[in-house]
């Protein structure tokens, strides 16, 4: 029942997320809110979603039945360390370097974390979502939250591709075949990491992957 519970929050959150931001939706409620009016409501949707989600993980959190745990199989930490500094580095790596996903105007370069991921934030969370998987003690309903992050990160990556492929046009459609969709899956990806502002993105990532370690007992409870 705890993780129906999760689960139904994560419809609730990424429905009304998609819902609103969708091609039929979002024109009708820029028209009547403006763009800023549009903005705060769907923020406000956002919010009045999301918060009550993380309410119900961390009141559940320890909730039914085991499924796994992976602890103490050999190198499954270390995988799941390095996963974490990826997804630093992708979040931040996408504050630092705007994605053309989120620009309507000029034209999209393919440098640096576009190399490797063209949704570097959202992809980012979708990492650290397989990290925590990993070194986590999974219960279902562990399971019902952190497995909802890369399963959102997926959905939502793909849904502003298509809205962004009609919206923004021919500028999004030559970035969207240069770039890949999930983390190094084309080759070149590599060669993303030395291309700025990338190297700066890595060493933050890897001090900000650090600092949640050392401050997880604090954070999760």
């Amino acid at each position: 029942m705890e993780a129906a519970g999760i689960v139904a929050w994560w419809v609730a959150f990424a429905g009304t997320h998609m819902a609103l931001s969708s091609l039929r939706l979002r024109p009708r409620l820029v028209a009547r809110l403006g763009e800023r009016g549009f903005q705060g409501l769907y923020s406000l949707v956002a919010l009045a979603t999301f918060v009550p989600l993380v309410r119900a993980y961390y009141q559940h959190k320890h909730a039914g039945p085991l499924l796994w745990t992976l602890t103490e199989v050999p190198g499954a930490r270390l995988v799941a360390f390095a996963l974490m500094g990826v997804a630093a580095t992708l979040v931040v790596a996408g504050l630092v370097q705007p994605s053309p996903a989120s620009m309507a105007r000029g034209k999209a370069e393919v440098r640096g974390v576009a190399r490797i991921t063209r949704h570097p934030l959202l992809m980012g969370f979708g990492v650290w979502g397989v990290a925590h998987l990993l070194v986590a003690t999974v219960n279902t309903a562990e399971l019902a939250f952190v497995g909802g992050v890369p399963l959102f990160a997926m959905l939502g990556c793909a849904h502003q591709d298509r809205r962004k492929l009609v919206t923004v046009g021919e500028r999004y459609r030559a970035y969207h075949a240069a770039t890949p969709f999930l983390p190094f899956s084309r080759a070149g990806a590599l060669a993303g990491l030395r291309e700025n502002p990338l190297p700066v993105a890595i060493a933050a990532g890897v001090v900000l992957a650090y600092g949640l370690r050392q401050a997880h007992a604090w954070l999760a409870g």
